[in-house]
């Protein structure tokens, strides 16, 4: 069973320099797997999978300005 993630675990961050693993748009969100693993989403992305990415992830970078729909999920 995956555990949700903590509070302390999603930061806000400046800037997120990546781009999407899905899109190859700018990313908005950069997510640490926890199985091992780094993944960076764009703002359509990362809300279109704030679900499994709040079950999967042992933390979130969310870029200042963009509201992630997961972070009501992680607290």
């Amino acid at each position: 069973m995956n555990a949700l993630l903590n509070p302390t675990q999603v930061e806000i961050v400046n800037t997120v320099t990546e781009r999407c693993d899905s899109c190859g748009a700018a990313a908005k969100l950069g997510v640490r797997l926890s199985g091992g693993g780094e993944l960076s989403f764009c703002g359509h992305h990362a809300n279109r999978h704030a679900g499994e990415i709040a079950k999967m992830a042992n933390r979130v970078l969310v870029e200042a300005g963009f509201a992630w729909t997961g972070s009501a999920r992680t607290a």
